[in-house]
């Protein structure tokens, strides 16, 4: 049988003050949303490109000791910005802190200007994809080592839609796909038929992976209303909410959540 259902926002970390933050989390996992994210960014994405803005993994260590229930996570962690030692270390850290609630998201990078300002080398597309690889197995070992271990094996996520490169590792890697925001479901036929024919090339089943996707801040309404049962038909069971400062509005999410506990209705996990 499918998954079942789950609910997650992103809290983009710009144009906010930190408390109110820290408020919608608190609304978010008393509400019953299962997970939250923030993202991996130096600078906004959109709105004032000098207004105020979080650095990520310092904030998910401030989560794990807020939250008791709700899992969380980046969407994503950008590869380039860390060591691969040193980021799995970080994650095996903040997974006991929460007592195994991390999620841990992963992607190649793709803002030119966190790369520019910070100092890291932008290179291309392929070659940063080509550095995720190989430090997903870095990060994994990293995991057998440590001491203490992680408290699970904590579930890797992959963002991304790339059908030569990021489908490869989704397949060989991951434990989730995050198809992140695309307008329409229909969008992502082709993706999910080149990670189904990665899973096979590989001996993975793609069944093993859980898949998401994500609605931006202001496409909540519409997605439900005309793309929800969509997104079921085609295995996504993950469905991420943005939601951006300063003020971090929750409308629709009860809708949303309400859908939720009516497409589980009779999930028995089996």
């Amino acid at each position: 049988m499918r998954r079942p259902v789950r609910i997650a926002m992103q809290l983009h970390p710009q144009h906010g003050r930190y408390e109110a933050i820290r408020e919608a989390v608190a609304r978010a996992e008393a509400l019953g949303v299962d997970i939250v994210y923030n993202w991996d960014h130096f600078y906004p994405l959109y709105g004032d490109a000098d207004g105020a803005h979080f650095e990520a993994w310092t904030m998910l260590a401030a989560w794990a000791e807020q939250t008791s229930r709700i899992e969380f996570g980046c969407l994503v962690t950008c590869n380039s910005y860390r060591n691969p030692n040193l980021l799995a270390d970080m994650a095996r850290t903040v997974d006991h802190i929460s007592g195994g609630r991390l999620v841990f998201g992963i992607g190649s990078g793709w803002f030119e200007r966190d790369y520019a300002e910070y100092g890291y080398e932008f290179g291309t597309a392929g070659g940063r994809l080509d550095r995720l690889a190989e430090s997903l197995p870095v990060i994994r070992a990293r995991w057998e080592h440590l001491n203490p271990a992680p408290t699970r094996q904590i579930p890797i996520l992959v963002g991304g839609t790339g059908r030569r490169k990021t489908m490869r590792i989704v397949a060989e890697h991951a434990d989730v796909w995050h198809a992140m925001f695309p307008s329409e479901p229909d969008e992502l036929r082709p993706v999910i038929d080149a990670l189904e024919g990665w899973c096979t090339e590989l001996g993975r089943d793609p069944a093993a992976i859980e898949r998401a996707v994500g609605l931006e801040p202001d496409d909540r309404a519409r997605m439900l209303e005309l793309h929800a049962d969509t997104f079921i038909e085609l295995g996504f069971t993950q469905i991420t909410i943005g939601a951006n400062g300063p003020d971090y509005p929750f409308d629709h999410v009860d809708d949303w959540l309400a859908w939720r506990d009516e497409v589980n209705v009779g999930y028995s996990g089996a």
